[in-house]
């Protein structure tokens, strides 16, 4: 028996080696680590097959492939090789199956270069590094905005202050200094006029001693402003499409019914048309109906746009054609969808605003701007009779540059309208003012010109208003 030793540094290499000397059928008996290296002991095929008894049949030999991987440094064989006989087939199984269980290598101790070599560095994400980046910017400038509108809030809080204070004290020292314009301020403020409007007249007005001059010298500016047709001849005479429009409970039927009653008295009934678009209140158009029936005109009823326009196609040949349009509010959507109907019908619908002389200021002004659309023909003052002052009404139509047609005091058909006259109104509001200075007292005046003082800056409309 010739047993040979093959050493390597893995046991592949060793075992390359016993198939180049032995062959594919070698017998490996022993594979163990030594001295750094793998050390296989390997004996022929040959010589096993001598040390096998005749007399029983010699199994078949493992074959090599089976072996070629790395082995367990155990070692196969414990006894000497004169003990070998012929295994079972169930134990050279298992013996196959050991010997293909890989062969962990050997670990190479780490050299010094390894050990003193730096550990890389973790790789950089440079678009999640970008994107932190914009987040701290944008929150960044959030902040900076948010800071510099508080600071803008809290600077436009002190300079309003600071200009209320110094108005107070202007005015105070202009009521010492010129008695006769605290004087004029409460007339024009007890007659409802704005105190936006007052101080800017009160600032132009003259130097004067008088309070009654100063007075005379406040109506004959606000008769020049107002804007008022001279004569009815023009509007009767010249004829075309007229709308009334206005808020609900304003008196846009009944006067409808007056302006009706005045062109059927000129031009007689065969020249005038009404049309209605109340259907949607109970018995709207029926009132209506009842003035034409009355007067002797035909009254039409419309629904939409589309019925509008063949309304007006088929009234062309009319003189004049007056609208009575359905009542809302200044706040609802609903009313530029009226508008809208009415500037797109085909025809030059021209729109008189009905004005209630009981509203305030404020309500009057959300009137104009709700209905004023693409312009106003004109306006009419209803309810004359109800109110207690008309200063309100005659303020929003001077800032508003509105031309007013008519006044309308009280419910008779047709003789409770009547042409508007400038001076006749100015006088009016003035007339019932005997308990002003008990309206507004020295304490009251100083706040309310200073809260005038801001809104005089921004309201455009003053700097059209003529002085003389």
């Amino acid at each position: 028996m010739n047993v040979k030793k093959f050493t390597a540094a893995t046991s592949r290499d060793a075992l390359r080696k016993v198939r180049e000397a032995l062959g594919p059928d070698a017998v490996i008996l022993s594979n163990r680590p030594v001295d750094g290296v793998v050390e296989i002991l390997a004996l022929d095929n040959d010589d096993v097959a001598a040390l096998a008894s005749p007399s029983i049949e010699e199994p078949q030999a493992p074959s090599f492939q089976a072996f070629d991987k790395d082995f367990d440094p155990e070692p196969v064989f414990t006894r000497a090789p004169a003990a070998f006989a012929p295994a079972a087939p169930e134990a050279r199984q298992a013996y196959v199956e050991r010997r293909a269980a890989p062969v962990a290598e050997p670990e190479i101790p780490p050299t010094y270069v390894n050990r003193r070599a730096p550990s890389p560095e973790p790789g950089i994400d440079m678009a999640a590094m970008t994107q932190m980046m914009s987040a701290a910017i944008a929150q960044a400038k959030e902040s900076a905005a948010l800071e510099m509108s508080g600071m803008m809030n809290e600077i436009r809080a002190m300079r309003g202050l600071m200009e209320t204070q110094l108005a107070e004290l202007s005015w105070n020292a202009t009521a010492q200094r010129e008695p006769q314009k605290a004087a004029v301020l409460r007339e024009m403020l007890a007659a409802g006029f704005s105190a936006t409007l007052a101080r800017y007249l009160i600032d132009k007005m003259p130097a004067t001693k008088d309070a009654g001059e100063a007075l005379r010298w406040i109506k004959t500016v606000l008769a020049r402003n107002l804007t008022t047709i001279a004569n009815e001849d023009d509007l009767l005479n010249r004829g075309g499409v007229f709308a009334l429009v206005g808020p609900t409970g304003v008196g846009k039927t009944t006067t409808t019914a007056k302006l009706a009653a005045r062109c059927v008295m000129r031009h007689g009934p065969d020249k005038l048309a009404l049309i209605t678009t109340d259907a949607y209140r109970i018995g709207g158009h029926e009132q209506l109906r009842i003035y034409g029936k009355i007067l002797g005109v035909m009254v039409h009823s419309v629904k939409d746009e589309a019925d509008l326009r063949i309304a007006l196609k088929e009234l062309k040949n009319k003189h004049t054609v007056l609208i009575d349009t359905i009542g809302m509010s200044q706040r609802d959507q609903m009313v530029t969808e009226q508008v809208a109907m009415l500037s797109e019908s085909g025809a030059d619908v021209k729109r008189l605003l009905c004005l209630n002389a009981t509203s305030t200021n404020e309500t009057l002004n959300e009137v104009v701007r709700a209905y004023q659309g693409s312009g106003l023909a004109g306006c009419i003052m209803t309810k004359l009779d109800e109110a207690a002052s008309i200063g309100n009404v005659l303020d929003v139509v001077i800032r508003q540059k509105l031309n007013l047609h008519y006044i309308s005091n009280g419910q008779r058909v047709p003789e409770d309208l009547h042409l508007a006259d400038r001076a006749m109104l100015v006088d009016r509001a003035f007339r019932n003012n005997r308990n002003a200075s008990a309206q507004f007292g020295d304490a009251d005046l100083p706040l309310m010109m200073a809260a005038a003082a801001a809104g005089q800056n921004a309201d455009r409309s003053l700097r059209e208003v003529h002085l003389g």
